[in-house]
């Protein structure tokens, strides 16, 4: 082969058009996959082309259809004649080795594609391109290409590969319930009733503004990265990295936020930031706080840190709507956005796939629509029906005590710092109810200890009881360790 021409194998392409004609039983399996573009030569990629159009019509791929169909397309003398379609049935006398000439022929082909994807990188590049938009474009060449290689089809369970697979996932399950455990989340309640994060799950946490969201999604991160020792990537369109670092510090090392920016410190408090922030220093945290992001750059710099990294463990995004679509005002395909709805439906559709590609638990915070006065729900999922769709798990924050008045709070109707999470939405589980409770000096949530106190009914914020002088003296009896985790 010239070292000007890009690569190929004739033979290969011949031989594999030969098997589809000599072997029926092979034949749904390859046109189902071969794609045009996979052969050099145009006759090649006429004549399967010729063969598709003969298999979608539900007859036979052989000499006769497959010349009937290139000739009432005209495409027959360009595809090399009647002669050309015998000889390719004549040459290959057996299809026992159709796998060793497919694998070279989508070898060649992806050669191909990369040798075209990097001469437009070139061009891309020379033409004084932003560098932003020159990598983001280098990146999704190479990705689409790769992305040719998922060759998945449909498949029957009579071998009962599947099922035992699944089967066996259960008796180990039975055997030990922690076995397929997805990653804590700190907060041991939510945990027995998810599990865990599941990987490849989108997870959404929902609130009105001012409810904690981001302190929530941060504990998580806290848990995974300084206690579990993981790998995370914060992206916080909304919040400074500055400001995500202060709000981990004083949560980890449970100092009042307060205090440290009043500058009213104790000597203890300010020996458990020192440690904190020796645990966040050696962390495998990392925070990007570019405004506007779009779900394609959230994912190129996630694959650039687990490559780097060797894995990633966990995704944080802070927050959906202040995400941008993928193509500016326009879907993957080049289609305008008609209103935000639609492209809050795309961002959020992107994140799905986003978190089954990295196989991570990918947390997207959303806000939720301003007109709510009661418990909130699906239907308050600001700006998008997909989020509910997308999502795998929908998680609400409720705490009564910010929307309660004084008399309500004095009275003890709603207890201050009493917090719910509410799952109402969980594709592979139950439904459920946590009690937190929120330490708003160190923005941070703590369990609730079970003292009668189901995590899976709705609870009502009743009075405190007798010998306890104010609502907040409830909380001191149930013990919550928050020191310093070694």
């Amino acid at each position: 082969m010239a070292n000007n021409q890009m690569p190929h194998n004739l033979e290969a392409e011949s031989a594999i058009l030969g098997c589809i004609l000599i072997d029926g039983d092979i034949q749904s399996e390859l046109l189902e996959t071969l794609r045009e573009d996979d052969f050099y030569q145009e006759s090649n990629r006429l004549v399967l082309e010729g063969m598709k159009k003969v298999y979608a019509a539900r007859k036979p791929v052989d000499i006769v259809t497959l010349t009937d169909m290139l000739e009432r397309d005209g495409t027959l003398e360009r595809a090399g004649g009647l002669v050309r379609i015998t000889e390719l049935a004549e040459i290959t006398p057996s299809a026992a080795n159709y796998k060793q000439y497919f694998e070279i022929v989508r070898r060649d082909a992806i050669r191909r594609a990369l040798i075209r994807a990097a001469k437009g990188i070139i061009e891309t590049s020379t033409e004084g391109t932003e560098a932003r938009e020159a990598v983001a474009y280098a990146e999704k060449q190479i990705y689409d290409i790769s992305k040719q290689e998922d060759n998945s089809q449909l498949a029957g369970l009579s071998d009962g590969v599947v099922i035992r697979e699944v089967l066996g996932k259960f008796e180990d399950i039975q055997a030990d319930p922690n076995a397929y455990r997805g990653m804590e989340t700190g907060f041991k309640h939510l945990d027995r009733i998810t599990n865990g994060l599941q990987c490849s799950d989108l997870i959404v946490i929902a609130a009105r503004p001012g409810m904690g969201k981001t302190s929530l999604a941060m504990n998580i991160v806290e848990n995974i990265c300084l206690k579990k020792g993981k790998t995370a990537a914060v992206f916080s369109l909304e919040m400074p990295r500055a400001q995500i670092v202060q709000r981990l510090l004083c949560a980890h090392a449970n100092v009042s936020m307060e205090k440290a920016l009043s500058g009213k410190l104790a000597q203890k408090e300010w020996k458990n930031l020192m440690i904190a922030s020796d645990k966040l220093q050696r962390s495998n945290l990392y925070i990007d706080d570019s405004s506007r992001v779009t779900p394609a750059e959230v994912l190129s710099k996630c694959r650039r840190l687990a490559a780097a990294k060797g894995g990633i463990d966990l995704v944080m995004i802070d927050y959906i709507q202040l995400m941008g679509g993928s193509s500016g005002k326009g879907d993957k395909n080049g289609n305008l956005f008609e209103n935000r709805q639609q492209e809050i439906s795309s961002i959020t559709r992107d994140l799905k796939i986003m978190a089954k590609e990295l196989n991570v638990p990918v947390i997207a915070l959303s806000q939720l629509r301003r007109i709510q006065t009661k418990e909130p729900q699906l239907s308050d999922l600001r700006e998008s029906g997909a989020i509910e769709q997308d999502a795998d798990i929908v998680m609400f924050i409720n705490r009564p005590d910010v929307t309660a008045t004084a008399e309500e709070l004095a009275k003890g109707q709603a207890v201050r710092g009493a917090a719910e999470l509410i799952l109402a939405k969980h594709r592979n589980g139950a439904l459920g109810r946590v009690q937190l409770r929120f330490l708003g000096e160190c923005t941070k949530f703590v369990d609730v200890d079970d003292q009668g106190v189901s995590d899976e009914e709705p609870q009502h914020f009743v009075p405190p009881p007798e010998g306890y002088e104010s609502a907040e003296d409830v909380f001191t009896d149930y013990g919550d360790d928050t020191g310093i985790p070694e």
